[in-house]
């Protein structure tokens, strides 16, 4: 086949969604934790350390979005599609896709992204180095900035938004 070729595996989708499964996956660990700690007497007591300045807290799956969307409204991103996700994979939540004119304006996108959202939590950033087509994955969103030839070879919408059952429209 020519590329870009897509292969679809059909099989019963998942009604979990990733922020339900990190969820479940932070209570188990914090669970795990608790029961195993020692009592306050046989720890050892250690000198005062440094505190490192608080990261704030993660936002929230609905507000992880709008920081997204905000932030590529802000840097004058266009064609900003948000799609849904759940119901189709358990790897995130939405994915946003989103055109930068030039590869100097994707790579400034996802600088802007970056730093708004590094604050806040973790994040993996890829394709930096190239600036065509950058991936960055917020845990329950992930958002891809491309060139507009690269958006159009690549065809992602139709992939996520029209091929997959039950799929709701992509929303601006």
């Amino acid at each position: 086949m020519k590329r870009p070729a897509w292969v679809f595996f059909h099989c019963r989708l998942d009604p979990l969604s990733a922020t339900g499964i990190r969820s479940e996956h932070k209570r188990m660990l914090s669970q795990v934790f608790t029961e195993q700690r020692p009592a306050l007497s046989t720890i050892a007591t250690f000198p005062p350390r440094t505190r490192m300045p608080a990261r704030p807290p993660a936002p929230q799956p609905g507000e992880l979005l709008e920081l997204v969307l905000k932030t590529l409204e802000d840097g004058k991103a266009e064609d900003v599609v948000t799609i849904e996700l759940a119901g189709k994979t358990t790897i995130a939540d939405q994915m946003v896709i989103a055109t930068g004119r030039s590869t100097r304006q994707v790579l400034a996108l996802a600088e802007h992204l970056e730093e708004a959202l590094s604050r806040r939590m973790r994040i993996s950033v890829e394709g930096k180095t190239q600036g065509d087509w950058v991936l960055i994955d917020a845990s329950d969103v992930i958002v891809h900035l491309f060139r507009p030839e690269v958006r159009s070879y690549y065809n992602l919408e139709k992939m996520w938004g029209e091929a997959l059952p039950d799929s709701a429209a992509a929303r601006q």
